[in-house]
């Protein structure tokens, strides 16, 4: 018999709805493994060994542009996380989300969760089978909490194979296709949030 029918009672189930106040006492442990989606706790999926290769090489590729657009234009300070809490509202209940990469405002180290006002960009790294999360309702949330720019980056058969940029409308609430970018030469620049190139070579044969 599975285990989750001695997990399945009353006494199991989460007592309360989760707020900032309480998120921020929770053991760090559990926090990475959960999401908080209108105060409750949701499971946050394992990324397969393909998707954690890719968000670690995108990452670099993003932290190299960060750090060209930062030298031309000093009077901008951003930062870049891997995995890290964002807090998209707080009423009427509280909702955290953890993009695989996320471009920001320069902010205190020990500001956790991150508010959705300083990230400039979002980016998820899906593969097939788990898609739907991304596509559709962190995609709608990222649009509520007014996130400026979503990347969706899909890995099929071990490489990176397309990356889907929207924008958001902010007169519609919700985002619009701005472009697609598909391994068509060893490299693809893209200008906006930032100037940054995404190698395609680098995003091939992710798991050895």
């Amino acid at each position: 018999m599975s285990a989750v029918f001695d997990w399945a009672r009353e006494e199991n189930l989460q007592p309360e709805l989760i707020t900032v106040e309480i998120w921020k006492q929770l053991p760090e442990e559990f926090c990475r493994l959960v999401e908080v989606v209108n105060g409750d706790a949701v499971r946050a999926e394992s990324p397969s060994r393909p998707q954690q290769t890719a968000t670690y090489k995108i990452a670099d590729m993003v932290d190299r542009a960060i750090n060209e657009h930062v030298d031309q234009y000093r009077d901008e300070c951003l930062d870049i996380s891997i995995d890290f809490d964002v807090l998209l509202w707080e009423t009427p209940r509280t909702t955290i989300r953890r993009p695989d990469i996320a471009i920001y405002d320069c902010a205190p180290s020990d500001l956790r969760p991150l508010p959705a006002h300083l990230v400039k960009l979002a980016i998820e790294i899906v593969s097939p089978g788990n898609t739907q999360v991304d596509l559709i309702e962190k995609k709608a949330e990222y649009a509520i909490a007014g996130i400026p720019w979503y990347w969706i980056v899909r890995v099929v058969d071990n490489h990176v194979s397309v990356v889907d940029i929207f924008v958001l409308d902010h007169a519609f609430g919700h985002y619009r296709p701005h472009a697609q970018l598909t391994p068509g030469g060893p490299r693809t620049t893209i200008d906006l949030p930032i100037r940054m190139s995404i190698d395609w070579d680098r995003l091939t044969g992710l798991a050895r």
